[in-house]
């Protein structure tokens, strides 16, 4: 091989790794999920939905049972701070009460499940 060869056998294993990077990383994005509508009715919350549902490394299903479940253990609790910080069956439960719309996030291993309220 000469070494005009080499270096373009080179240059193209470099471009073939570089093309591939960005690939991988992208894997690991939010799904959307469909929201839940009304999960309240005939209290307070009536008409207000659980929106923005993100699942990562898990399915909507899933995520969307999270969603409902757990913040319906959130409105239990008696916030502390701008935080609420709870468990709901393994996963951690961090919502962030200061916008106009409550934001939610929980974690178990490396599944993550987001959503606002």
């Amino acid at each position: 091989m000469t070494s005009i060869s080499r270096s373009l056998t080179a240059l193209l294993a470099t471009l073939a790794v570089c093309m591939l990077a960005p690939a991988a990383s992208q894997a690991a994005t939010y799904a959307a999920c469909k929201a839940v509508r009304n999960p309240y009715p005939h209290t307070r919350y009536a008409g207000v939905d659980l929106t923005r549902i993100r699942a990562l490394h898990t399915t909507c299903t899933t995520a969307r049972r999270v969603a409902r479940r757990a913040h319906r253990k959130a409105l239990r609790l008696t916030p502390d701070s701008r935080f609420r910080r709870f468990t709901w069956h393994g996963w951690r439960v961090t919502g962030d009460l200061r916008p106009a719309r409550d934001r939610y996030i929980a974690r178990k291993g490396d599944r993550r499940v987001r959503w606002r309220f």
